[in-house]
């Protein structure tokens, strides 16, 4: 038998290697942008098109190479970082493993322009599929340019993997953001199919968090400043209003490398315990500096996750300075007892207290009942008839109909009334099963539907279950947020948000390719505008959104026009709508197993959906209930939560013993 192994040839171990570093367009922008800080520049400017796809340059103002460096750069694990094995315990480079441009050039066509300040001219390479295809001394500037083009050109299956333009530009700008965070004494650009999107003029690191997430945060950003023995801590922290229910604004640098680190989140997170909502999520831009002996930063490709050698004390110390921040700054809640300035200017206190003045307090009833009895819930009254008779309310039903006052008459009346009504529906639950007016029948989780009738469920074993709704028995509001709906063996308790969540929701899924839902035009339509990751989102939505009754059109430099609604909308609060769909969406962006359309149809059921408080009259609740059983899964939301209880008429005797 002949020997089966053998050495793969460079340019497909190369492509191999090149998976780990190299997944998409944002993995090579990372890897470009670190070099060019390493290479100690001060301008860095980024350029893409076809969000990558088609080009990613990066151009710096950096110490440039000379023309052997120019070639060796290309080859797997050269490094001008690491000499000895030491050296990987004492690392305060962002890049140090000399894999990315061996990787990028295994899987893109490169080219190279570099110069160094003490050479007349610089080094032109071209780089495909790991071969070196040109080189040749050239005119540039001091620094380095280095352009790849075609991204996956020689791996078909790779490039058909990548995600739409608008998907894959929100990596990059992900990307960029992080070491444009990192860095604020260097300038950074960033430019798509020719169009400048970021433009970051050196200054404080507050400065460049404004720049990059907005001004909307100017005023509220709190400094956060610990230094230890062990570790320093800096950065902001926003102030809880800035809290949303996305992690997009949460950002920890390790000796200027961005990572992520759920154990350190929840430190932060504890440490605004009480002061934001549970499912919120703060804004947070915080950099932690130690010794690089203490952390492990070479534990995956992509250098985003890191180990501590004491991740308890970093833990302790992070939580800390955050509370401590927050608590400097007067954000988090205390008691106010500064005295307000106009209660001086009041009588009681500028004019003196007589002895008449004395002798008539204490006199008085009031005085006497809380110094005498020590009784400050006993109010002696000054005269009995003015009292209601209250025991009137007890005796009314025991009087005769023509007894009384008019007034304990119309209470009876009300009393039996109500008597009557709940004796209805009590008469509703006795009746035996099947009887009674219905709008559908349903089962419990789990049951299949039967045939005939709208949304009728039957579940084995139990009978057909079915509403039981009319005049005698309407439906009941329950502190504006539940729908109590009788049923023909007991009733059902309805959640009118998450009901409504599934009405939507499949409302939303009916609307197919060539259906789209009904617009409604604004008179004055609304401008709308966004920060940069907000505006790449929304350019991947605009298509899908159009289709569900939203008309939104691009107005340039990440501006947008709301010109129209879903007709069934109601109109004035397009921006508020929009914008929590946008935090909602990338909400549900964590899970990668829903598509583009199934997370739009999830946000926009969440948002339009009516919100608990919210009063119902009979009419919509009975619109709703008949919609909710009208859909083909009323009994769970999209996301799997219950849209109502059911209570049994056997477990309601049992409750009563009966």
């Amino acid at each position: 038998m002949p020997d089966i192994i053998h050495l793969l040839p460079d340019n497909i171990a190369n492509q191999i290697a090149a998976g780990e570093v190299i997944q998409r367009p944002a993995s090579a922008v990372k890897e470009l942008l670190e070099n060019a800080v390493d290479a100690g520049a001060t301008e860095i400017r980024l350029l893409i098109a076809d969000a990558g796809k088609q080009l990613i340059q990066v151009i710096d103002n950096g110490k440039g190479m000379s023309e052997t460096d120019a070639r060796m750069c290309f080859e797997r694990h050269a490094t001008s970082k690491i000499h000895e094995i030491d050296d990987l315990f004492r690392i305060r480079t962002m890049g140090f493993r000399g894999e990315a441009l061996a990787s990028i050039a295994a899987v893109a066509q490169v080219e190279l322009k570099t110069k160094r300040t003490e050479d007349t001219t610089g080094t032109y390479i071209e780089v495909e599929n790991s071969m070196v295809k040109k080189q040749e001394p050239i005119a540039a500037n001091t620094g380095t340019s280095f352009a790849m083009k075609n991204l996956f050109f020689n791996i078909p299956a790779r490039r058909n993997f990548l995600k739409s333009n608008a998907a894959e530009t929100r990596h990059i700008v992900d990307e960029f953001i992080r070491v444009a965070l990192s860095f604020p004494d260097i300038f950074f650009s960033l430019s798509s199919n020719g169009q400048e999107m970021f433009h970051l003029e050196r200054g404080t690191l507050k400065q460049r968090i404004v720049q990059v997430l907005g001004n909307t945060y100017n005023a509220k950003l709190v400094n956060v400043q610990e230094q230890t023995d062990y570790l320093n801590i800096y950065g902001f922290v926003g102030k809880p209003e800035t809290a949303k229910k996305t992690r997009g604004d949460q950002y920890f640098f390790v000796n200027n490398r961005f990572i992520r680190s759920p154990y350190l989140n929840h430190a932060v997170m504890s440490a605004y315990q009480e002061m934001i909502a549970p499912d919120s999520f703060p804004l947070y831009v915080l950099f932690i500096d130690l010794d690089p002996s203490q952390v492990d930063i070479n534990v995956h490709p992509t250098k985003q996750e890191i180990k501590f050698e004491d991740e308890k004390i970093v833990y302790a110390f992070v939580q800390a300075a955050v509370k401590h921040s927050l608590a400097q700054f007067s954000v988090t809640p205390t008691l106010e007892f500064d005295l307000d300035p106009n209660i001086q200017q009041l009588d009681a206190i500028n004019k003196p207290f007589t002895n008449e003045q004395k002798e008539a307090a204490s006199s008085s009833p009031l005085f006497k009942n809380f110094s005498e009895r020590h009784q400050s819930h006993f109010i002696q009254p000054t005269n009995k008839s003015e009292l209601k008779h209250w025991k009137d309310f007890y005796e009314g039903a025991d009087r005769p109909a023509g007894g009384g006052n008019s007034q304990d008459s119309q209470d009876t009346a009300m009393g039996q009334e109500g008597g009557k009504k709940f004796e209805s529906l009590l008469d509703q639950l006795r009746k035996p099963e099947g009887s009674g007016s219905s709008l559908g029948g349903f089962s419990s989780l789990g049951s299949t539907p039967a045939a005939g009738g709208f949304g009728a469920y039957a579940s084995p074993g139990q009978g057909r279950l079915e509403l039981v709704v009319n005049e005698h028995a309407p439906l009941t509001q329950l502190h504006q947020v539940y729908i109590v709906v009788p049923t023909n063996r007991g009733f059902i308790l309805v959640h009118q948000q998450l009901a409504h969540e599934r009405v939507l929701y499949e409302r939303f899924v009916q609307v197919g390719a060539d259906k789209a839902m009904a617009t409604q035009r604004s008179l004055f339509p609304v401008t709308l505008q966004l920060s940069v990751q907000d505006a790449v989102l929304m350019n991947d939505l605009m298509g899908d959104l159009n289709q569900l009754g939203y008309l939104i059109e691009p107005f340039g430099n990440q501006s947008f026009v709301i010109q129209g609604t879903p007709a069934d909308l109601e109109q004035g609060n397009e921006k508020m709508i929009i914008e929590n769909l946008l935090e909602q969406y990338k909400h549900f962006s964590s899970d990668l197993k829903f598509s583009k359309r199934e997370k739009l149809n999830r946000s926009l059921a969440w948002q339009q959906a009516i919100k608990p408080g919210t009063s119902l009259s009979e009419k919509e609740m009975r619109s709703l209930i008949d919609d909710l059983f009208k859909c083909q899964q009323p009994n769970v939301t999209a996301g799997g939560n219950p849209t109502y209880i059911e209570f049994k008429r056997d477990y309601l005797e049992q409750l009563f013993k009966r």
